[in-house]
């Protein structure tokens, strides 16, 4: 059994949107839905700013949390949003009704009907690439290697990214067995006050950010 989830280095991401578009890539997501939304936080003022210009920035990626205890899981009427094994949260199309409790029952509102199928959909986690040993597509793309994959059981240290010059060679054994880097030997150091997670309203939100010297916004 595992805990997937992805912790993301807000420090160390650039905006550059990758994670976003190659997630709308590999998982067909229609045009206007997205799976993985890049929202930019700020300009705000810094702490204990005496200029108008001492402002703070950073991006902030949100998709579903694969939570601990979903709010989604509880009102789907038909059992269609499961609790996997491996910790993620899935939705089983085939008993999709369409009804959109649980969009709406989601506290970060990353759910959203496709119309074409009438049936809900959300991140996966790219469980067609993380079920035979790959890293989840917006991992794979990052080009500021800010963004991370692993078993929460084993610590957030443990979470890997793709190890430069990964991403050159695309062929298939090295999407999945290609080298890797962990959190641990990639990051900046940071603390236990350094380590944040989207407002938790009892749903027990899995995936977490690192945000070193700035002000967290995620509980606005």
């Amino acid at each position: 059994m595992a805990n997937y989830a992805i912790v993301t280095d807000l420090n160390r991401c650039v905006g550059c949107l990758a994670c976003m578009v190659s997630c709308k890539v590999v998982n067909n997501v229609p045009i206007g839905s997205y799976w993985n939304k890049v929202l930019r936080i700020g300009p705000f003022p810094k702490e204990g700013a005496t200029a108008t210009n001492d402002v703070d920035m950073y991006y902030l990626p949100v998709q579903c949390q694969h939570c601990e205890d979903p709010e989604c899981v509880k009102v789907c009427p038909t059992g269609a949003s499961q609790k996997m094994p491996d910790g993620t949260v899935q939705v089983d199309k085939s008993k999709c009704i369409g009804c959109q409790f649980c969009a709406m029952s989601c506290p970060y509102n990353v759910r959203y009907l496709n119309e074409e199928e009438r049936v809900v959909e959300k991140c996966t986690l790219c469980e067609q690439i993380t079920a035979q040993g790959g890293l989840p597509q917006c991992v794979i793309q990052c080009g500021g290697r800010a963004r991370f994959f692993g078993d929460l059981d084993n610590g957030i240290e443990s979470f890997e990214a793709p190890a430069v010059g990964y991403d050159i060679d695309c062929s298939y054994d090295n999407l999945y067995t290609g080298n890797r880097v962990t959190l641990k030997e990639l990051v900046e150091e940071y603390g236990d006050a350094d380590v944040h997670h989207l407002p938790d309203v009892g749903n027990g939100p899995h995936f977490g950010y690192i945000l070193r010297n700035r002000d967290w916004k995620g509980e606005e």
